[in-house]
């Protein structure tokens, strides 16, 4: 029993007091941090360290979003380059025999070395004038050369009617090499008359060519005055082709589908301007190729490259392999407005023998110059349409 005057019992009032019976509340909270709780060495009873969950951070959002976009490129690109390469092998296989063994091999690569490729145009429509289905000369000829180290590309156009010495087959027009030796006598020819080494070549059949743009969307040129060409290729029953006046094209820059690049690329007479003459439509079928390039090496195009990679191909025979092309669109997206020219090889109108041809002037040698940028550009005489000389970017031949 109890001394006198104590208490036989100890009072516990709200768990404020400490002692061997803490109030249940106070329990349960004890049993969570255990459970929630581990010691470093792994054993019993220790030091508590307690496990927090981490926020998911806007920077950990943005990092997973950006690692997804660089495997959907990834993917995207590696789907891309797998369709292209099927149609740059068919594009190989159409390459007449014997002209790779013409070109001069490319020293280094196209990233990094100035690089001339020769494209070459043929068109077998007969445009009203018998014959031409049968006809293999080379209607468009232009050299492309890429020049890496100052971000620079130019277009150089060589007109069809040139005298030039043919080898093995004395002087003629220069495009009749390809109607008599095909591509490899074309490369030589060419190569010869510029003094420039042919490190690639693209054949483009300008039938087939139509599909290409159609492929990529169509493409925007700068038609540089209004036409009206004569009757061609009327797409009218015979009826109301009598009536017809003829192709229209207005002033400006518009936008074209493969058909419509096609007529303006093939058109030799324009009603509304007497002065017009071959070398003007080879200017057009020059801005028709620039154009189309420029649409190839978009970034709309290569967002439709896994379904129409190797469609784009199709009209092209070529040596050029799927890294070149790669490498290609690179230099071409890398070069500035500023950093374009387009130059023209020239001469004077002359009969020879009852023959029309324009005999090169010492200002072609100039011209290659500039071509090669030791020299800086220097435009043609205004109104001289066979003058040589070269204009910068969006400037166009007066």
């Amino acid at each position: 029993m109890a001394g006198s005057g104590e208490k036989p019992y100890r009072v516990y009032r709200g768990g404020r007091d400490t002692g061997d019976v803490p109030l249940e509340r106070n329990v349960r909270k004890q049993e969570r941090e255990e459970r929630a709780s581990f010691r470093s060495d792994g054993g019993g009873p220790g030091k508590q360290v307690t496990r927090r969950r981490r926020r998911f951070g806007w920077g950990r959002i943005v990092l997973v979003v950006l690692l997804a976009f660089v495997l959907l490129v990834v993917g995207w690109s590696a789907a891309g380059y797998m369709s292209v390469r099927g149609g740059v092998s068919a594009a190989n296989g159409r390459l007449p025999a014997g002209t790779a063994a013409t070109l001069t091999p490319q020293s280094g690569l196209i990233l990094s070395s100035p690089t001339n490729i020769l494209l070459l145009g043929t068109d077998h429509a007969t445009n009203g004038q018998a014959g031409r289905s049968s006809d293999d000369h080379s209607d468009s000829m232009m050299l492309l050369r890429t020049d890496p180290g100052r971000h620079r590309i130019v277009y150089l156009s060589i007109p069809r009617d040139l005298r030039a010495t043919i080898p093995g087959n004395g002087d003629q027009k220069i495009n009749a090499a390809m109607q008599i030796g095909g591509a490899p006598l074309a490369v030589r020819t060419i190569e010869s008359f510029t003094g420039l080494p042919i490190n690639h070549v693209v054949i483009v059949d300008f039938g087939s060519f139509q599909k290409l743009i159609d492929a990529v969307g169509g493409i925007d040129v700068d038609v540089p005055e209004k036409i009206l060409s004569n009757k061609f290729d009327c797409p009218f029953p015979a009826g109301r082709c009598a009536s017809w006046p003829g192709w229209k094209f207005r002033k400006g820059v518009q936008h074209m589908d493969g058909h419509r690049a096609l007529i303006y690329s093939r058109i030799r007479e324009n009603k509304y301007d007497p002065a017009w003459t071959d070398i003007t439509r080879g200017e057009n079928q020059q801005a028709v190729m620039q154009a189309t390039m420029s649409k190839l090496a978009s970034v709309g195009t290569f967002f439709r490259l896994p379904w129409s990679g190797g469609d784009l191909l199709a009209p092209i025979a070529t040596d050029l392999s799927t890294w070149d092309f790669a490498q290609l669109g690179w230099v071409k997206f890398r070069a500035s407005a500023g950093n374009t020219l387009h130059c023209r090889l020239g001469g004077s109108p002359t009969d020879i023998g009852g023959g029309s041809y324009l005999v090169g002037t010492q200002e072609n040698i100039q011209v290659i110059q500039e071509v090669l940028g030791n020299s800086a550009p220097q435009p043609p005489p205004a109104g001289n349409l066979y003058a040589p000389g070269c204009v910068v970017g969006s400037q166009t031949f007066k």
